[in-house]
């Protein structure tokens, strides 16, 4: 297919998506939306994008489908554990100070993250009076991060990850392990509220002292970026703290000035006093 017909068609697409469903893909990355949609096409036999929307317009069965192709669901407990050993050493002393603490863990996918922040939290006596909110468009990955299972062929690689974060314990205190899956303890999910939030067209909904919101932006373009990165900026409280991917950076935002490095290697950001 030309390029130019594949851009119009991926444009008609994305704006059918949003008019119906509520989704909005108008400001990701083209490039990886692209690799996406390929993807998508040959999964559901579509020789054109065309034909791929008009099944998503008249078979909404197949949307929350199509949806798992246009979000990222790739994610590891306690990933790039030197994240979490500096969150460990020297965010949690900040975080300490609190009477009361709330973390919002923006595009949570299908839970890795939260739960990871959730033991880290209990590990260093600071989930009790902790609320974790993790937020996604994907209710198929919300309701999958709600349930805590996860493949027991992935808990060697959990728990290595945990290992060098200078955990406390052992990953094994908070799952048990049935049918071939590890269920994640409950007492965790406890301080955790699921939600449906896009980066794209909702609102601040609390302040927070801390936002995890890792390997998301590459995938929007800037203008979304922008806009994510003013969300945070907002609902972090005066010097919370922003973490973000290894190959993300805020440097050319239009919020880069309300953020000043905390843990350059690690990209946590600490927002500035007087943003």
């Amino acid at each position: 297919m030309p390029r130019k017909t594949f851009d119009i068609e991926m444009q008609l697409l994305v704006d059918a998506v949003y008019l119906k469903y509520h989704c909005d893909f108008r400001a990701y990355a083209a490039a990886s939306l692209k690799r996406r949609l390929v993807a998508a096409m040959a999964r559901f036999r579509c020789d054109t994008l065309s034909q791929l929307q008009n099944r998503v317009l008249h078979e909404p069965s197949l949307f929350p489908a199509l949806l798992d192709f246009l979000t990222v669901q790739v994610s590891d407990m306690f990933r790039d554990p030197g994240y979490f050993r500096v969150l460990r050493e020297r965010v949690v002393p900040e975080l300490r100070t609190y009477p009361s603490l709330k973390v919002w863990v923006a595009g949570c996918s299908s839970g890795e993250e939260v739960y990871s922040l959730a033991i880290l939290l209990r590990e260093e006596g600071l989930l009790a009076r902790t609320v974790l909110y993790a937020t996604d468009i994907n209710p198929r990955a919300l309701q999958q991060a709600e349930a805590g299972v996860y493949g027991l062929d992935r808990i060697a690689g959990f728990t290595e990850n945990h290992r060098r974060s200078e955990a406390r314990s052992s990953l094994s205190d908070y799952y048990t392990a049935a049918y071939g899956n590890a269920v994640f303890d409950k007492t965790l999910r406890k301080n955790i509220v699921f939600s449906d939030h896009s980066l794209a067209t909702d609102s601040v909904f609390a302040e927070v002292q801390l936002v995890s919101c890792r390997n998301v932006l590459i995938y929007f373009d800037r203008t979304l970026q922008d806009r994510a990165l003013g969300l945070f900026r907002e609902a972090l409280c005066r010097k919370g703290f922003l973490g973000i991917g290894a190959r993300e950076s805020v440097a050319f935002s239009a919020h880069a000035g309300a953020f000043a490095p905390f843990a350059r290697e690690e990209r946590i950001l600490q927002k500035r006093g007087d943003a």
